[in-house]
């Protein structure tokens, strides 16, 4: 079983970099800012050879760095698809200007690794023990789970995932409203953009968007369905910090194992559905 896991997560790593090449050409901030969080989170199924059958206390400042970087990733996924809807939908409104691209750059790159590191950072504030160990997943953010860990690390990766879907909207109402304009735009422009391209882009936003908000669903239900705990206090919430709580795999019921299995297996998914917009098709 150990394999199931730890394979599709090398082979989706390699496949996401295939677009790579065309991808830093176009030098576009959020689909570079996909790649890469999507390859360093698969890269990271090295847990599952690590961990394959025990929860040995191995590899520490490994899973110190894993485990933050899959907290500013669940939020910058999604944010990464917010920021190119939103540069889909200005392009489709006719509103990209030298002054509105240069805004857009500073806030692609707020939104695709400063916004994710800041929620890195905020993580600790919520973060209960050091971190967990899953036999056979490997090292697991810890989370102290109240309100705050809703506000401040598990609402901003929702708030995003539904903004780029509202942007995918209009986005869409503008480019069927001004279709032909739109063409034509594109045909006089030298930004090396095609009709085709805009439109892989938008479906791949579209539904790489909404399964990013499936599984930010789902895993807000998981984690919360159980109701939240009282913050009592920084002293009381982060008492015995340098705790590693090891889970082995047969103390999980069946529903939760069935959870855990679908959740590790969305990465690569993800993975999947990005690679396969781009990997068979010019990216101009």
């Amino acid at each position: 079983m150990p394999g199931a896991l730890y394979a599709p997560a090398f082979v989706a790593a390699a496949l996401v970099l295939v677009p790579l090449p065309g991808h830093w050409r176009a030098r576009n901030i959020p689909t570079l800012s996909i790649i890469s969080w999507l390859f360093i989170l698969n890269v990271s199924g090295v847990n599952a050879v690590v961990w394959a059958g025990n929860t040995d206390l191995v590899l520490p400042v490994w899973c110190d760095i894993v485990t933050k970087i899959k907290i500013g990733a669940t939020f910058a996924l999604p944010s990464s698809c917010l920021c190119l809807a939103v540069q889909l939908h200005a392009i489709a409104s006719f509103l990209k200007t030298s002054n509105r691209r240069r805004r857009a750059m500073v806030l692609d790159l707020v939104l695709c690794y400063g916004l994710p590191i800041l929620i890195m950072a905020l993580h600790y504030i919520v973060q209960g023990h050091r971190y967990d160990i899953v036999e056979d997943f490997g090292c697991r953010p810890a989370m102290y789970i109240s309100w705050l860990s809703l506000l401040l690390v598990d609402l901003p990766p929702a708030i995003a995932s539904f903004l780029a879907l509202v942007f995918c909207g209009l986005a869409l109402s503008s480019f069927f409203r001004r279709r032909s304009a739109f063409i034509h735009m594109i045909k006089e422009s030298d930004s090396g953009l095609t009709t085709s391209r805009y439109v892989r882009l938008m479906a791949m936003t579209t539904l790489l968007g909404t399964w990013n908000a499936i599984v930010i669903g789902i895993g807000l239900w998981a984690t919360y369905s159980d109701g939240l705990r009282p913050w009592t206090s920084w002293a009381d919430v982060h008492f015995n910090f340098s705790r590693i709580q090891p889970y082995p795999i047969a103390e999980f019921p069946g529903p939760l194992l069935r959870l855990t299995y679908l959740l590790w297996a969305a990465v690569p998914i993800s993975a999947l559905l990005f690679f396969s917009f781009f990997a068979f098709g010019k990216m101009q």
